[in-house]
Formats: structure tokens, sequence, C-alpha cells
């Protein structure tokens, strides 16, 4: 129906376009024909009124006087209204009146002669050009009134004869009325063709606004599955990398895990501190090798991580104590961090370890862009849906990197595997998640995850 409705409404503003279009045109037609009315009723004054009115002696008599001031009163009127107010009512109304003056003055000029009269029928037919059958109705009382009323006082100005019948305007006015009827029907059917062919146009635009829209939808849909499968190979590319990771994380567990073992034996063979052979740079390589290892064993970790899907394990996990644990985790800093989550906040069913990682792995980015602070927070609870907010007033991201911060490997760091995000992504996924950054240069970064309200909500209280 709304489609319907609005194919009716365009139909008709087109078909109101057509028509202000038609009268402003015609209009301006007129406008001309007035002037040229004008200059040959003025003609006709000076070359055939004298003589038809006063034999065959012509001189400018009263009539050249009458076809110059009157002929002007009637032209300038509808001339004037024609240029400042063209496609008006009022202005094809005026013309009509005028026109039909015109037709009586002319019919003056001529001495009545019947051939004039005719100049009545053809000024009708010039205003049906209007498809306006309305413009008609003052016509036809003007040559009705005119007929008449000379008929009664001046009936050689009319008729050319000084004693016509009385029914004489009667049988002018009949013929009148008959191309009125011609005139009528044939508006009738102009101003339906011009429906027709609006109502048309309306149903081809709209057709072509339906096209549009479809081939809108379309490039949408493509563009959508192009993402999709760019998405999928992406995925099927990381699965397989992740596979190989995995296995060869695996396999360097062991490796390590024996350096590990070498260099805390051989470290504990020093005694109260003193180098052995005297060489002072073997306390700092094995220094170095323990930093070292324990860089590699966390690279591995996170490979590891990001590789294997395990099941979650809801439990009830409250927010708060939660945040001390992941803020104990993390490595000797200047910053400080703020635990605002408050210690009364429902307490959700979530996996715990899996959520004190994504707070690890948050707070320790926000800590290494070296802020002034952290703030921890959350809220959420009954029916609305949990939010975990991690912000600093560090120095920003880049707006390029945004878009990229969650895909696996990618990172701004100079040192990191670029795994952080990704694993906070997926884990965050798999509990039915989202999560999203707000970040401006200069002005911080603020981590928010929205986790589904669903679960067994409990007090912290009750967690205990």
């Amino acid at each position: 129906m709304a489609s319907a409705r609005t194919v009716d409404e365009r139909a008709h503003e087109l078909l109101i376009e057509h028509q202000q279009t038609l009268y402003r045109q015609t209009d301006r037609l007129f406008a001309g024909l007035m002037l040229a009315q004008f200059a040959f009723g003025i003609g006709i004054a000076l070359l055939f009124s004298p003589a038809a009115w006063e034999g065959k002696v012509s001189t400018i008599n009263m009539h050249v006087y009458v076809a110059l001031f009157l002929g002007g009163l009637i032209s300038g009127l509808p001339i004037l209204l024609a240029w400042k107010r063209p496609g008006a009512p009022i202005t094809r109304y005026v013309i009509a009146i005028a026109q039909m003056s015109w037709s009586a003055l002319l019919i003056h000029l001529s001495g009545g002669r019947i051939e004039t009269h005719f100049h009545v029928f053809g000024s009708l037919a010039f205003l049906a050009f209007y498809r306006d059958w309305k413009v008609l109705v003052p016509a036809t009382i003007v040559v009705a009134a005119d007929h008449f009323i000379r008929q009664q006082f001046w009936p050689e100005s009319v008729f050319g004869i000084l004693n016509p019948e009385w029914w004489r305007f009667l049988e002018h006015a009949f013929w009148v009325v008959f191309e009125d009827i011609v005139l009528v029907m044939a508006c009738l059917v102009g101003v339906r063709e011009m429906e027709n062919v609006s109502r048309s146009r309306a149903e081809v635009e709209a057709l072509s606004d339906s096209e549009k829209e479809k081939s809108k939808a379309l490039n949408a849909a493509l563009v959508e599955l192009k993402a999709t499968q760019e998405a999928q190979v992406r995925t099927e590319k990381l699965a397989a990398v992740g596979q190989l990771a995995a296995s060869v994380s695996h396999e360097l567990r062991n490796p390590l895990a024996a350096v590990r073992n070498a260099n805390t034996y051989i470290t504990r063979r020093f005694k109260d501190g003193k180098e052995i052979s005297g060489d002072a740079k073997i306390g700092q390589f094995l220094g170095l090798i323990d930093r070292e290892v324990n860089v590699c064993t966390k690279i591995i970790s996170d490979l590891l991580d990001f590789a294997r899907e395990r099941p979650l394990m809801l439990t009830p996990c409250p927010l708060h104590a939660l945040t001390e644990e992941a803020i104990e985790l993390l490595p000797a800093h200047q910053v400080l961090i703020r635990n605002q989550i408050p210690v009364d906040l429902p307490v959700p069913s979530l996996d715990k370890d899996q959520i004190r990682q994504i707070l690890v792995n948050l707070v320790q980015n926000a800590v290494e862009a070296m802020p002034k602070q952290v703030i921890v927070d959350a809220e959420g609870g009954g029916d609305r849906s949990w939010q975990l907010i991690v912000a600093d007033d560090g120095p920003g991201i880049p707006t390029d990197a945004t878009a990229k911060i969650f895909e696996p490997l990618f990172t701004t760091k100079t040192k990191g595997t670029g795994l952080g995000l990704a694993i906070v992504s997926a884990v965050v996924k798999r509990h039915g998640g989202a999560i999203r950054v707000e970040t401006a240069v200069g002005k911080g970064t603020k981590f928010i995850v929205e986790l589904p309200p669903g679960g067994k909500q409990l007090t912290a209280t009750e967690a205990l």
C-alpha cells in the first residue's frame, strides 16, 4: 500500500508539473497573440473601419482611438499577468475574458461582418490549449453578454444590420455552446491523457528506484560475500598456522624447560654472589638467558592459547576480586592501576581463567602505553549486559591501526607477538560477547568488553 501511495503521490506531482508547464506556455502564447491582435486591430481601424462605417470615405475617426486605447487596455493586463504570474489561475481567466473582448472589438471594428465572428470560435479553440475547461465558462459568458447587450443597444456593431431578429444572439450563443461542448470533452480527454502519462512516468521512476535499491542491495551483498570469503580464507590460513604453531610450540616446550632447569642449576652454583673464574659477565649472561627463556615461554603460551579452544568452564566470578588477581600477575611497573569495580556488584557466571587472561592482557597493554593511570571498571547485572572497561590516559592508538588491533600477529610494539588482543577477542566471542575500542591520539584508550546477561547472578558475598 505504501508503494501504491508513493506512485499515486508522484503521479499527482508530475501531473501538476505538466499542467503548470502547459499553463505557462499557453500564457506566453496568448501574450504574443494579444500584441498581434492589438496591432491588427489598429490596422483594421486605420484601413477598414472608416470604409465600413462611412462608405467610401476613409478617414481617421473614433475607431482608431477605440482600437488604440481600448485595445491597449484589453491587452495590457493579460500581458502583464503572463509576465509576472505565468501559470496562475487568475492569469488564464483574465486572458480568456480579454481574448473574447478582442473578438467583440474586432467584430465592432469590422462593422459586424459575419466573417469576423469566426474569431470567437478560433479564440475558444485557442483557449482549449490550456486543457482547463473552466476557462471556457467566463469566455462564453463574455460572448453571450456582448451579443445580447449590443443587440439591444447597437445591433449594427455586432450583426452589421439595424434591425436583426430578436433571437439572432441566441443563434450565435447556440453555436458557441456547441463548440464549448466539443472543447470541454477535448479538455477532459487531454487531462486524462496527461494523468495516464504522469502515472506511467511515476511507475517507471518507482521501478527505476526499485532497481537502484536492488542494485545497491546486491552490491552490498557482494561486498559482504567478498569480505566473508576473505575472512574465511584468513581463518583457514590462521587455523593452519595455529595448528603448526601449536605443534611447534609443544615440541619447543621440553627443550626450553631443559634450558631453564640448566640455567637455574648453574645460577645456584654461585656462592655468595662470587663470580666464576673471576669473570663478572657470566652472571650477566645467566640473567639474560633466564629473561629470554621467559620471553620464549610467554610466546609459546600465547601461541598455544590462541590455537586451542577449550570448552568454557562457567563459574560464579566476582569481578572485583578477579581484577585484583590479574593486577598481581603483572610485571613490576610505575603506573597507577585503579580497580573501580564495585565490591557489591552482582556476580556473573564466567570462565574465570579466561576472563582473568583478558584482564591481564588488557591491563598489561594499557601499562605498556606508559599512561599516568589505568582504570578498570565494570557494570551490569540482572537483565542488563555486562561491561568490563579498561581505560588509560596514554597517547592513544593511531587511527590507521585501530581497525587491525584485533587481528592475529598485528602489533604496534617493537616487541610482541601480536596475539594478545587476538586472544582477548577470541575469548570474548566464545563467551558470546563483543569487544570494541574507543581511542583518540593524545586522549587515551578505552577497551570495552560486552558480555551477555546470561548466567546465574550472585552477590559478591554469596560468591565467597
